[in-house]
């Protein structure tokens, strides 16, 4: 997804590990128990409505949790628009092909829940965003899992906090560990969250260089190759995009890992997985096994929404996702 995007529970306990960042305490899947029981089932009604009106619902979201969560956390600080002479990690050049509609879906989810009596202002947009990521990747097929909950919101948002933070098309594997390894994920985290690239799709600017360049890159299946260059013309028009998942572009399955093993994957970040000899088995496990993928997928996504939590001395619970109280 431009710029990257992007997910065992092998055992619980496996899943309550992070490196750079120690487990909040805060979390639980209970948190709004008694301030906002409904909270889920608001906030799921309110993403159903937006994505039986657009699938870019399901990989927007996708994109904006993990370009969240790897900069300063989760902690929807990349929601917040620019001001006053701000400039916000939203209008940073690596989310700036961030579609709306996932910001949309945050925001309507929002209102739904400070619609209803008792939720006003007790629902984090961090929270939200993290229960409509888990409620997208179902509705396209996806596993559903439970979401921890108790996320504050960011105090701040700059342009300047994305930079290196973010994976880029072009990156090898050890690149790849080093920027997941800072946010307490590791390889199989990596791989596993790599298959949100298994929806949505990509501007053609991402890796038009492979099939258009000097020489074509060997590790595309050749008969992958004329398919591209005949969607991205070698004139690239920035417009352009073409679905990440030549099979399956609209459910959230393991035919990503699929793809990789026939040579299809879009990315050379993707591709990559399959290339070197240290990613390759799990690529291949999960291609042929979708109930060990899925499992796997949670256990990382579950990792990924602890990074980086703000809790109530260094975040509080915004009115309007889109700026600070």
């Amino acid at each position: 997804m431009g710029r990257f995007n992007l997910v065992l529970v092998l055992s619980l306990c496996l899943s309550l590990s992070l490196l750079s960042y120690p487990t909040s305490a805060q979390l639980s899947k209970n948190f709004y128990s008694k301030t906002c029981p409904n909270v889920e089932t608001i906030v799921r009604s309110a993403v159903k409505k937006k994505f039986d009106q657009t699938f870019v619902t399901v990989p927007a979201t996708i994109r904006l949790f993990f370009h969240d969560c790897f900069v300063q956390g989760c902690d929807a600080s990349v929601i917040v628009a620019s001001s006053g002479g701000n400039t916000a990690e939203k209008d940073h050049p690596d989310n700036l092909s961030l579609a709306g509609d996932g910001f949309d879906t945050v925001i309507k989810a929002k209102a739904a829940v400070d619609a209803t009596p008792g939720c006003t202002n007790q629902v984090s947009c961090a929270d939200i965003l993290a229960l409509a990521t888990r409620d997208v990747i179902n509705l396209s097929g996806g596993p559903k899992y439970d979401v921890e909950l108790g996320r504050f919101d960011g105090l701040s948002s700059t342009a300047a906090s994305v930079n290196g933070k973010l994976p880029k098309a072009n990156f090898n594997l050890n690149q790849l560990n080093a920027i997941f390894k800072a946010n307490g994920l590791d390889q199989t985290d990596m791989i596993a969250l790599s298959a949100a690239h298994t929806v949505g799709f990509s501007h053609c600017n991402q890796f038009a260089s492979r099939v258009w360049g000097s020489k074509v890159d060997p590790t595309i299946n050749s008969s992958y190759v004329p398919q591209l260059k005949a969607m991205c013309p070698k004139v690239v028009d920035p417009r352009i995009a073409i679905n990440m998942d030549p099979n399956t572009p609209r459910v959230f399955d393991n035919v990503y890992y699929k793809n990789l093993v026939e040579r299809k994957g879009l990315f050379t970040s993707d591709q990559v997985l399959f290339e070197d000899t240290r990613s390759r088995s799990l690529v291949t496990a999960w291609a042929n096994n979708k109930a060990q993928f899925e499992a796997a997928f949670v256990n990382a996504i579950t990792k990924l929404g602890r990074v980086g939590v703000k809790n109530r001395s260094n975040g509080n619970i915004r009115r309007n996702c889109g700026a600070f109280n």
